[in-house]
């Protein structure tokens, strides 16, 4: 099922995010499936090199296929640990299999030391518009992850469904270097 982009581009965020998770989980529910990475992606996991990943809730879309091809390119595993609102989002090497339960219904690693410098970013996010501008969950974690990480390869993971023609920009918001869908990859500047 492709739903075209939302037509209108609203400026109130949060009623934004009530529609587009309401959308996120309606959508999830039909059980999609991303497709595996391009030659290409695999071929930038530089063996060794640090992939930021996420585990899906409320419908995101599932970077598993993502995180296999990491591991197979040789590639390293890490996690968000998200601590509350205000505390900066860290990422921390660990299994799936041995992860707790953490804030906002988050499954997580064990967070020991400072954490681990991503070279790879894949974000979950609640809409995107065609130039790889994110509406995230509201709380600034990854913007602020990408500001502390700038040399970072931002990749965000979503369903078609989350693309709106365009979004508010605040001057903390961090585009993305690329967004992949189940029907599409979308590049800055690339017109769709």
């Amino acid at each position: 099922m492709v739903v075209p982009p939302h037509p209108l581009s609203m400026t109130d965020k949060a009623g934004l995010r009530r529609e587009l998770r309401a959308r996120r989980r309606a959508f999830a529910a039909t059980r999609p499936s991303l497709p595996a990475p391009s030659r290409l992606l695999i071929e930038a996991l530089c063996p060794g090199g640090i992939v930021a990943s996420y585990v899906p809730v409320g419908g995101e879309a599932d970077p598993a296929l993502f995180d296999a091809a990491v591991v197979a390119a040789g590639g390293v595993l890490a996690w968000p640990v998200v601590i509350d609102r205000e505390s900066p989002i860290t990422f921390h090497l660990g299994s799936t299999d041995t992860m707790a339960d953490g804030p906002y219904g988050l499954r997580q690693p064990q967070a020991t030391g400072d954490g681990v410098v991503p070279d790879i970013v894949l974000t979950p996010l609640v809409g995107f518009d065609s130039r790889c501008n994110r509406l995230g969950q509201g709380a600034g974690h990854y913007d602020r992850a990408f500001a502390l990480w700038p040399d970072a390869l931002r990749i965000g993971i979503a369903w078609s469904v989350q693309q709106v023609d365009a979004l508010p920009r605040d001057p903390w918001d961090v585009p993305l270097h690329m967004i992949i869908t189940e029907t599409d990859v979308f590049l800055p500047g690339v017109p769709k």
